[in-house]
Parts: C-alpha cells; sequence; structure tokens
C-alpha cells in the first residue's frame, strides 16, 4: 500500500506502523504497543494511524498475523521442503533457528510472554505449536518412521528449540 499525504505531511504507511508495533512489543512487551507511544516513535501524529488501522486491537490482531506467517507458515514450509535425506529434512528445518528470515526467535518470545497475559493469544499459540509439531512430525513420517516414533521426535526436535529461545540462550556452548 502507497503511504498517504495530505497538506500536514506523511501519514506513514500500514507497514511502518506494523514495524513500529514490532519494535515496540519486542523490546519492551505488549502493554508498549500503543497508539500515543508508536506516533512518538514515527513522528507522526496519533491520529495518522486511524488511517490504517480501526483501533489497537486491529493493529495487535495484524502483529500476530506477522507472527503466525513467519514463524508458523516457514517453519511448516521448511518441514515440507524437498530432501532425499532425512539428514537433509532436518537441516531445512534448523534453517528456521539460524535464519532470522524465517523465523524470528525474538518475536516468538515475546509473543509466548504476551500469551501469559492473554488466553487469546496463548490460544494462538497452542495452535501453532501444533501445527509445527504435526509438520515435523509428518517430515518424519516421509521417512519412514511410524507416527508413534515421528511424534516422539518431532517433539523432541520443536520442544528443545522452543525451550532454548524461552531461556533466551545466546551462546552455542559454555566452552565457546
Amino acid at each position: 500500500m502507497e503511504q498517504s499525504t495530505n497538506d500536514s505531511g506523511w501519514r506513514g504507511s500500514p507497514e511502518g506502523w506494523l514495524a513500529a508495533a514490532y519494535e515496540a512489543l519486542i523490546e519492551s512487551g505488549v502493554d508498549s504497543v500503543k497508539i500515543q507511544p508508536l506516533a512518538k516513535r514515527l513522528g507522526l501524529s496519533r491520529t495518522s494511524f486511524y488511517w490504517f488501522f480501526k483501533d489497537r486491537e486491529e493493529l495487535l490482531g495484524a502483529l500476530i498475523g506477522r507472527w503466525r506467517e513467519k514463524n508458523t507458515g516457514n517453519l511448516v514450509k521448511q518441514s515440507e521442503a524437498y530432501a532425499e535425506t532425512l539428514a537433509e529434512a532436518m537441516l531445512n528445518v534448523f534453517d528456521c533457528w539460524v535464519n532470522k528470515d524465517l523465523f524470528d526467535s525474538q518475536f516468538e518470545f515475546a509473543v509466548r510472554s504476551w500469551a501469559l497475559q492473554s488466553p487469546e493469544i496463548q490460544a494462538e499459540v497452542h495452535e501453532a505449536d501444533q501445527r509445527r509439531m504435526e509438520a515435523i512430525g509428518r517430515m518424519f513420517m516421509r521417512f519412514a518412521y511410524s507416527e508413534g516414533a515421528a511424534d516422539v521426535r518431532a517433539r523432541t526436535t520443536y520442544l528443545v528449540q522452543i525451550g532454548y529461545i524461552s531461556m533466551q540462550s545466546r551462546k552455542t556452548s559454555r566452552f565457546a
């Protein structure tokens, strides 16, 4: 969408407001995603927000949509990507953990923190966890694992990484 302008200048864009909301969420949590502080961050008037979003709830919904598309959508795509071996398939999934363009760990942590305050967001996170684990499980089944064995391996793969994100670990080893 093009940015809107009028006699008083730039109104911003929905992407700009969403980017500012994302930054606020990552830095300080969902309580900091408020229209007036976002307007100040963007150097815009508070009223320009309403050119693009009905209210704060719509902006928060767009944030969750962005998280769902990026983190869940890309993880599912990577688990379904072509691979000749299980090792290759696992590397496709591991790309999510090392490539912020595929999976944003900070965004994941921020949304999971938000879910502690909101039953609706908790339900979104639970649904995402299920979709992700099922996708990884299907990946294992493509390589001849039974449904039960695939589920155990999918849960292990996924839950270890989510635990790592939740702990906000930065180092790969204490010996590095």
